[in-house]
């Protein structure tokens, strides 16, 4: 049996889908040496991404950033907008911004979704 999916959201592009997954489950929806993950991207024929859910939303936010290593997140109200700084190591910028930008596109759609955040800050 595969993980308990909570969503499931198709990149802008149509180049691939991101499942969120309830919180430990990341073991069962990728199986044994990946044969969940395999079959999936098999069956509909796009790359797929798993990120696990945690109801904290700055557990969240670095299971987002993954595997790019996340120094710290703070979440913080202003003008009426629920902004997340996250501050990344020097190293891995280039990670959690992703080639044009998808991994923060990807990021910011999911943490809207899930945890009403507005945008995110990448520091």
């Amino acid at each position: 049996r595969g993980g308990m999916v909570r969503c499931c959201s198709v990149y802008e592009d149509n180049r691939g889908i991101i499942f969120v997954i309830k919180k430990g489950d990341m073991g069962a929806a990728i199986g044994r040496r990946g044969s969940n993950i395999n079959r999936v991207n098999k069956s509909v024929g796009k790359q797929i991404e798993i990120v696990e859910y945690s109801e904290d939303v700055k557990e969240f936010l670095d299971n987002l950033f993954q595997p790019a290593a996340i120094k710290n997140v703070m979440v913080v109200n202003k003008n009426n907008k629920r902004l997340a700084y996250v501050e990344v190591a020097n190293k891995d910028k280039g990670i959690a911004i992703g080639r044009d930008g998808r991994n923060i596109l990807k990021a910011k759609m999911l943490a809207q979704r899930h945890h009403g955040i507005d945008d995110i800050i990448i520091q």
